[in-house]
């Protein structure tokens, strides 16, 4: 088993590294573009400088995980001008799944049940140790846990297996039309129950936005680039309200260095004109209502209720369980799990872990005292180092920004 993990690790982050080679060629051959999207950055920078004084910091939010991944590793926050504050917000679905249902999953898999689980899952490490076990790699010698790339492949090998089974479905939007179609479709076998851990995102949005705005000391989040693949699921729609009740730019954008650097030049442009509006900068993949008949698959096999954030809490409609016809294969309904509910969550971050702060956009992973020293890659603490869409991985393993620096230069902006 170790060998499985340390094989499906290899081979995930080889092929992450192919798709970086071919990213960063692009930006390379694409400078006289940059320059000229960085140029007018510039220019609108310095115009609400004159409006709001030097002193004030323009914070921007992503909120998915691979647009923190491209701000750090090709360096973009050397790139923009001080008064851009780019900060990362909830675009990690490992990082916010309750230590509970990890600390359940390892109780199935002592009790004889196979866990399949994705490789990250497979590293977080709970609060509580369950017999002595504090992640599902840890019950790799008592226990059958199963690192899988997909439900499908869960599906397939549980069919073969005929053993009790146990998916854990964690994840965003962009995965639950897949999880979805395999359930209305029937062919998932009932010795496979799915513990569904879906989590939505613009209600985390909508939290977070409240939570920073409860400090005037400091700055307010001004502009939000939205998340790309999330989006071509809900559509851009899902985030005009937050334009239109929070009067803040959101631009929902593309993952490659060009799309965010248009995506912080739009958000500045609405800032300067006094705009706020949604607008769609990836709309190679996006469109204003999104994959409707995704929607309606998730909304037939789901229903959305107020869920559990990872040293957060509880967040208003932010999750996705099975509804009551698909309860057979439902691990909440047929084998005993109990989900979590508002007056049984505790919070759940190691101590001296500043996760939830770095996911809410309150603090940087530097900030954490045990960031790369007993928190690294190789042996997380916490759970935002241990996927590679968490903020402490990113600024751990890609946060030399190098690329940007060598750019900046012949840019002459160094």
């Amino acid at each position: 088993m170790v060998s499985e993990m340390q094989n499906s690790e290899h081979s995930e982050l080889s092929n992450f590294l192919k798709v970086v080679n071919k990213i960063e060629s692009a930006f390379r051959e694409n400078r006289e573009l940059v320059s000229i999207i960085l140029k007018k950055i510039m220019e609108y920078s310095k115009k609400l400088e004159e409006a709001y004084g030097k002193e004030f910091k323009f914070k921007i939010m992503n909120f998915c995980g691979t647009h923190e991944w491209t701000v750090t590793h090709f360096g973009i926050r050397s790139l923009v001008p001080k008064n851009i504050e780019l900060v990362a917000g909830p675009g990690c679905p490992v990082c916010v799944t309750p230590s509970y249902f990890i600390e359940e999953a390892i109780k199935l898999a002592l009790d004889g049940f196979t866990i399949y689980t994705y490789g990250d899952t497979y590293r977080l490490r709970t609060v509580n140790s369950v017999r002595g076990y504090n992640s599902l790699s840890d019950v790799r010698s008592d226990g059958d846990v199963k690192i899988v790339t997909s439900f499908a492949e869960a599906i397939a090998d549980a069919r073969r297996s005929g053993r009790e089974s146990v998916f854990i479905g964690i994840g965003f939007e962009t995965v639950a039309p897949g999880y979805a179609s395999a359930i209305i479709r029937g062919i998932v076998p009932e010795n496979l129950k799915i513990m569904s851990l879906v989590k939505l995102t613009p209600p985390a949005m909508f939290y977070t936005l409240e939570i920073l705005r409860e400090k005037p000391t400091e700055p307010p989040v001004m502009g939000v680039i939205a998340p790309g693949h999330v989006s071509t699921i809900t559509g851009a729609k899902a985030w005009a309200v937050v334009s239109e009740n929070y009067g803040i730019p959101v631009v929902i954008s593309g993952f490659e260095p060009i799309d965010v650097l248009l995506s912080i030049l739009e958000i500045l442009k609405q800032l300067v004109k006094g705009e706020a509006k949604t607008v769609i900068e990836y709309k190679r993949a996006v469109t204003w209502h999104g994959d409707v008949r995704a929607q309606r698959i998730v909304a037939k096999a789901f229903r959305v209720v107020d869920d559990a954030w990872r040293g957060i809490g509880f967040l208003p409609e932010s999750g996705l369980r099975l509804r009551e016809e698909y309860r057979k294969i439902d691990a909440f309904a047929e084998i005993g799990v109990e989900d979590l509910k508002p007056d049984k969550w505790v919070y759940d971050l190691p101590p001296g872990c500043r996760c939830a702060e770095v996911t809410l956009g309150k603090a940087k992973p530097t900030d954490c005292p045990l960031f790369m020293r007993i928190c690294t890659p190789s042996k997380p603490y916490g759970p935002c180092m241990v996927s590679l869409e968490g903020a402490c991985a990113i600024w751990a393993r890609f946060g030399s920004g190098g690329l940007a620096d060598e750019i900046a230069k012949d840019l002459g902006l160094q």
